[in-house]
């Protein structure tokens, strides 16, 4: 029987459950129990939460947690996170805490600028284009006026826009490149419309527009967020060899992409948090990291460390479009609240303080990496998924987790003992 169906969007919530229910499920009684116990029992916000995409069937929860006594250029923040990764919100609060004492995180915006691009092709005269271009570039810009208004009381706008030829790497090409200024918006919606009107007024019978998009790699949207202290203040049993390892764990992941992508990660489970919390789009923030750890033709750290003069010095330079109005920070209620949080901040603030995550998130990989493993707190903050998972009582989960203090986990050593207990 084909299970391709038409119309499926305009059907009712239920009809849409019970339809996946009768195709893809052998009992269906337990997709429809599972999903409704998932529905705010306030059809108001469910409603809302039901408009965010189309054909919604349910919500899908993650924890939502906070890292508190992070210091961020001597403000203390209580930083949101929604994430389901186990140790990940303990990392960061721990480290917060640790560099609360040693001056805290220095952040500083290097740029807020935005790109985006009309592509298209054009087979004629590379000295007629270019005037073409150089004559209609002021018309260019004045066909976005009625969108860039607003956007330009705020001090936003497009800043520049120059023809680029990128007919050597393909027959033909040319782009319309633009740059913007958005402000505490995002942009998305704002940067497309533009380039599309300045597409329109651009084309004519020789020119052919293929497309027009913003770009996601953002690297004159950049923030720096560093930490530093004298070496004897690490604290520890030997903070000279300590800094040593964690300098060289850095090094391996400038010159290792194998390790690199790992050590971006870490990176991003403490960015890709708070940007889950305040309503942003974690994609775009995903893709324009990694694009900028390869912008020097190979895949490398985000991050950098030195050791001079006695002094141990810990940065990461991160490009982040963010933004604090419009799109779901203004309508998802958890997303409000998360901002409310952290101040509501502006669009550049908000940058400071996803770099100051990124990094503390970065020194507790790297400090457990190069001392105890990383494995030894991760499993320890595992243990109670692995309870769960095992139907452990409160009892019972008492019990393992009192005999596993000190002691290395691993899922085999916890259902080992689940099963003596039990």
């Amino acid at each position: 029987m084909s299970k391709v169906i038409s119309g499926f969007s305009k059907r009712s919530k239920q009809e849409k459950i019970n339809w996946l229910a009768e195709n893809y499920f052998e009992k269906n009684a337990h997709i429809v129990q599972i999903l409704q116990q998932y529905w705010n029992s306030d059809e108001k916000l469910q409603q809302l939460h039901d408009d965010f995409i189309e054909n919604t069937l349910s919500n899908f929860y993650m924890p939502f947690g906070v890292a508190p006594n992070f210091l961020i250029n001597n403000e203390t923040y209580a930083i949101p996170m929604v994430i389901e990764e186990s140790s990940v919100v303990a990392a960061a609060a721990l480290v917060a805490k640790y560099w609360s004492t040693r001056g805290g995180f220095k952040t500083t915006v290097l740029g807020t600028t935005k790109i985006g691009q009309v592509h298209f092709m054009f087979e004629g005269d590379k000295e007629d284009l270019s005037n073409y271009f150089t004559k209609n570039k002021a018309k260019l810009i004045a066909a976005t006026a009625s969108i860039t208004a607003n956007m330009e009381k705020r001090g936003g706008g497009i800043l520049d826009l120059q023809l680029v030829d990128k007919t050597d790497k393909l027959a033909n090409y040319y782009q319309l490149h633009v740059t913007f200024e958005t402000k505490d918006s995002m942009g998305a919606n704002f940067i497309n419309s533009c380039l599309e009107a300045i597409a329109n007024a651009f084309r004519n019978d020789q020119i052919e527009i293929v497309m027009s998009i913003l770009s996601n790699f953002v690297p004159g949207c950049l923030v720096r967020a560093e930490v530093s202290c004298p070496i004897a203040d690490l604290g520890g049993e030997n903070p000279q060899k300590f800094a040593e390892k964690f300098h060289q764990a850095v090094q391996i992941a400038q010159i290792e992409p194998y390790r690199a992508v790992t050590h971006n990660k870490g990176i991003m489970n403490g960015v890709d948090a708070v940007v889950l919390a305040t309503g942003n789009d974690f994609r775009a923030v995903e893709a324009g990291a990694h694009a900028y750890a390869s912008k020097d033709g190979s895949y490398k750290s985000l991050s950098h460390c030195t050791i001079t003069n006695g002094i141990f010095k810990f940065w990461l330079d991160i490009p982040l479009a963010l933004g604090t109005v419009g799109g779901l920070t203004s309508l998802h209620p958890m997303a409000k609240l998360s901002l409310e949080m952290l101040q509501k901040p502006s669009a550049n603030r908000l940058m400071e303080i996803l770099a100051a995550a990124g990094l503390a998130q970065n020194f507790a990989a790297l400090r457990a990496l190069t001392t105890k493993g990383i494995q030894h707190g991760h499993m320890k903050m595992h243990l109670q998924n692995i309870l769960n998972q095992l139907g452990a009582n409160a009892q019972e989960k008492e019990k393992i987790t009192t005999y596993f203090d000190g002691k290395t986990v691993t899922h085999a050593a916890v259902v080992s003992k689940f099963e003596e207990i039990k």
